[in-house]
C-alpha cells in the first residue's frame, strides 16, 4: 500500500551498544522498500537518551550497515538537506513544538517529584488500578492542569524541575492502518501522558521521532513490532501538530524469535545459543567483553541479507537465495508476516554454504592466500587454487578450508581410527601398496584414469571397491570423509600417493610387505 508521494524511509537506531541482527533486518526492509520504489534511505541516529549512549556504537551501526550492503542516500555521514542527522545536535528545534502543544492545549508542565511519581503508583496500585501518569491520575498530581497559574508561572520563572507531558483524553478511539497489521484500534483510557520533553530541554523518543519524521518528510515508518504500542501516541502527535494530511504510513515487522520460538531473540543470547546476535564483532568499552559477529564467523554479508530477508518476509515463489537486487524487485511489505519469525541456524549455515559454493574459486583463493602461506609457506598459485576447489563443496565457510587443508601440504599426522579398526583387514596394508605399485604402472595422471584403473585393479584381484576404497581415503588424507578420492589422487599425483601409503602403514604397524 504506498500513494503518490515520494518514498522517504528511515533507520533510525539508538546508539545504546551494537547493532541486533533485528536490527539490520529492519534495515534492510526499509532499504528494500526505498530501493523498490525509487525512494530515498535515510540513516538517523536518536540519542536523545545521553545516559544510556556507549562510545563507539554509532561508528558499529554505520560500519555493520556498509558491511551488509545498505547503502545510504542522506545521515550523519553522507548529509543531506534535513541535515543534522543526530538527535543530540538537533535539540534546539524541538521546543518550538512542545511550546505549540501547550499553547493549544494538548500538553502540560508536570513538576512532580520522583517520590511523589513512586507514591502515586503505589497508591494506584493498591487500588487495583491502572498504574500511570493518565486522564484520572494527573488531577491529583503537581502539574499546571491541577496547580494555579501564578504558581506555575512561578515555578518555572524559579527554574524548578519540571517536564512537559502529553494531554490524551479520557476516553477516545485511535484508529489507523498498519500494512503488515491492517487497522489497529486503541482507546485512550488504556493510555497515559507521556513525557514529551524533559527538564534538560531534550525531547523524549516520542517527541523527537515525530517531528524528525515530518521535518525529513519520511513517508513510510517501518519499524519492529515492540514499537507497535507507541504508534497511538505518535498518531494523536501527528493530529494534535496539524499534521494529519502527511502522517507517514506505518509497518510494523514481527519479531525475531528464538529458534525454539519461545521469546524475542534478544542481545543477551549472543554466543550462549551457539550463534552471533551481531552482525560484527562487539567489545564492550566497560567490561571487555567480546561478543562475536557474524564477519568474524566467517559469513559472506551477502548470506546474512538473503537469510534476514527470508525471516518474516515471504517472496511469492519458493524462490531462496536472492541477490540483493533481485530482493528489491521482490520485495513488498503486503507478503511481510505478522507472525515472529524463529531463527534457524541450520537455515543461516545453508545460506553461506550456498553461497560459498557460487564463489569463484579465484575469489576464494585470494581471500585465503595470505594466511595459507604464512602457515604452509611457499607453494604454486595453481596448486592452491585445486585445493580451495576441491574443499569449498565440503565446508561452510572459506576460513574452514584453511582449517581442513593441513593434508594438502605435508603427510597426515593422525589417521581416522574408526576407519581403520572397521576396514584395515589383514591383508588391506599389501594391497594398498599393490594398488600404489599398480596406479605408477599405469603412468595414471587424471581422476578418470585413477578411477578406471582403480576398478580395473580390485576385480583383477577379487576385491570389492568398498573395501579399499576408504582405506586408501584414509591413508593419503588420515580423513573419512572429504572430497571426491580420485581427485585427490590426480592432485598428489602416483609417487606422493606411494609415499603417504607407506607413512600411514608404517604408523598404524601393518606390514609393508
Amino acid at each position: 500500500m504506498t500513494t503518490e508521494r515520494d518514498v522517504r524511509v528511515r533507520f533510525a537506531p539508538s546508539p545504546t551498544g551494537p547493532l541486533h541482527i533485528g536490527g539490520v533486518r529492519t534495515a534492510l526492509y526499509n532499504y528494500l522498500f526505498a530501493r523498490k520504489h525509487k525512494g530515498t534511505m535515510i540513516l538517523r541516529i536518536e540519542d536523545t537518551d545521553q545516559n544510556r549512549f556507549v562510545p563507539g556504537a554509532e561508528q558499529y551501526i554505520k560500519d555493520s550497515l556498509k558491511w551488509v550492503g545498505i547503502e545510504l542516500d542522506e545521515g550523519p555521514d553522507q548529509g543531506g538537506a534535513n541535515a543534522p542527522y543526530r538527535q543530540s545536535e538537533r535539540k534546539p528545534m524541538y521546543r518550538q513544538y512542545a511550546d505549540q502543544l501547550l499553547e493549544n492545549g494538548f500538553a502540560y508542565y508536570a513538576f512532580d517529584t520522583e517520590e511523589e511519581l513512586d507514591a502515586m503508583r503505589k497508591r494506584l496500585e493498591a487500588s487495583k488500578m491502572q498504574s500511570a501518569y493518565d486522564a484520572v491520575s494527573r488531577m491529583s498530581m503537581k502539574n499546571s492542569l491541577t496547580l494555579p497559574a501564578d504558581e506555575v508561572a512561578e515555578r518555572l520563572q524559579n527554574g524548578d524541575n519540571y517536564v512537559i507531558r502529553i494531554k490524551l483524553p479520557r476516553k477516545e478511539e485511535i484508529r489507523f492502518y498498519d500494512i503488515i497489521r491492517g487497522w489497529v484500534t486503541v482507546n485512550t483510557s488504556q493510555m497515559d501522558d507521556k513525557v514529551l520533553l524533559k527538564g534538560d530541554g531534550m525531547p523524549t523518543y516520542h517527541l523527537a521521532n515525530v517531528v524528525d519524521d515530518y521535518l525529513m518528510q519520511i513517508s513510510h515508518v517501518i519499524r519492529g513490532e515492540e514499537w507497535l504500542p507507541s504508534a497511538p501516541l505518535h498518531y494523536m502527535l501527528y493530529k494534535y501538530l496539524g499534521w494529519q494530511d502527511v502522517m507517514p504510513q506505518f509497518a510494523h515487522l514481527p519479531l525475531l524469535l528464538k529458534p525454539d520460538g519461545n521469546g524475542k531473540l534478544s542481545k543477551r543470547d549472543g554466543d550462549r545459543l551457539g550463534f552471533p546476535v551481531f552482525p560484527l564483532q562487539w567489545t564492550d568499552p566497560v567490561t571487555n567483553e567480546i561478543s562475536s559477529g557474524y564477519r568474524e564467523r566467517g559469513y559472506f554479508p551477502e548470506s546474512v541479507v538473503n537469510m534476514l530477508a527470508l525471516l518474516g518476509w515471504h517472496p511469492s515463489d519458493n524462490q531462496e537465495v536472492f541477490s540483493m537486487d533481485e530482493l528489491v524487485e521482490a520485495f513488498t511489505l503486503e507478503k511481510v508476516s505478522k507472525s515472529g519469525a524463529k531463527f534457524d541456524l541450520n537455515k543461516a549455515l545453508w545460506f553461506n554454504q550456498t553461497y560459498l559454493q557460487g564463489k569463484n574459486v579465484n575469489e576464494i583463493f585470494n581471500s585465503l592466500e595470505d594466511q595459507f602461506k604464512a602457515k604452509y609457506g611457499d607453494f604454486e598459485t595453481e596448486y592452491g587454487l585445486k585445493v580451495v576447489e576441491l574443499l569449498k563443496e565440503k565446508v561452510q565457510f572459506s576460513n574452514q578450508i584453511l582449517d581442513e587443508s593441513g593434508y594438502f601440504f605435508g603427510m597426515p599426522e593422525k589417521y581416522d581410527k574408526q576407519v581403520i579398526e572397521k576396514k584395515f583387514k589383514e591383508n588391506t596394508g599389501s594391497n594398498l601398496l599393490s594398488l600404489s605399485n599398480y596406479f605408477i604402472d599405469c603412468k595414471c595422471f587424471s581422476a578418470s584414469e585413477f578411477e578406471q584403473e582403480f576398478k580395473a585393479f580390485c576385480e583383477k584381484n577379487g576385491l570389492k571397491t568398498g573395501d579399499l576404497l576408504q582405506p586408501l581415503r584414509v591413508a593419503i588424507s588420515g580423513e573419512a570423509v572429504g572430497p571426491p578420492i580420485f581427485e585427490l589422487l590426480e592432485l598428489f599425483g602416483n609417487e606422493n600417493v606411494h609415499k603417504r601409503i607407506e607413512k600411514c602403514l608404517s604408523e598404524i604397524n601393518l606390514s609393508l610387505s
